[in-house]
């Protein structure tokens, strides 16, 4: 009787672990088949979706960089403190603290010491260029990564996130204060 008890248990078992195993090669399969797909859509759109000096205008929403504590950078590349940020989402281009394309905290190199600003200096018409170059050059993972942007906001909110190519020996910044970057090629490597 316990034997046979025993065996119902291990069957059960047996059953429960091959099947979890090939839901998860369906996953896989299909995980595959999805990146593949998406290899092949659109380009990125590079035009914005209303025109640039309408941010205060409450019929239009924008989406913005959310995190920041203290500065917002919305979509239209409108850099501004987050008190004065409108319902919409937009920055208020009524404040005289707003600006538009701002890269203060940014070096020549395209990275910047602010998230926000980051992302503000790289939504600059003129850095079009420099971005289409990334995505043609950028390796096969990077790619899967950025094939999931849709726009130049998006774009350039993943690209100044702190990546794999911002630190060295896996756990110090190539440059401390500089981390957030935009630009082509990571931070110099800092001597040992």
């Amino acid at each position: 009787r316990k034997r046979w008890v025993l065996g119902v248990v291990f069957g059960l078992s047996l059953v429960y672990f091959l099947s979890s195993t090939f839901k998860q090669e369906e996953r896989t399969v299909r995980d595959r088949n999805l990146l593949q797909v998406q290899e092949h859509e659109q380009p990125i759109l590079w035009k914005e979706q209303f025109s640039s000096g309408n941010g205060s205008h409450l019929s239009n929403q924008c989406r913005n960089s959310v995190q920041g504590k203290l500065l917002i950078t919305d979509e239209l590349g409108y850099i501004c403190e987050r008190k004065d940020l409108l319902v919409n989402g937009c920055c208020n281009v009524n404040v005289p603290s707003t600006k538009l394309y701002s890269c203060d905290s940014c070096l020549p190199n395209g990275c910047c010491s602010v998230y926000e600003y980051c992302v503000s200096c790289c939504l600059q018409p003129n850095k079009q260029h420099l971005l289409e170059r990334f995505l043609n050059r950028a390796a096969m993972a990077f790619q899967n990564l950025f094939m999931a942007v849709e726009d130049r906001f998006e774009l350039c909110l993943a690209k100044c996130r702190t990546s794999s190519q911002s630190v060295q020996h896996e756990n110090t910044y190539r440059d401390p204060i500089a981390k957030y970057c935009y630009g082509e090629y990571p931070p110099e490597l800092l001597p040992v």
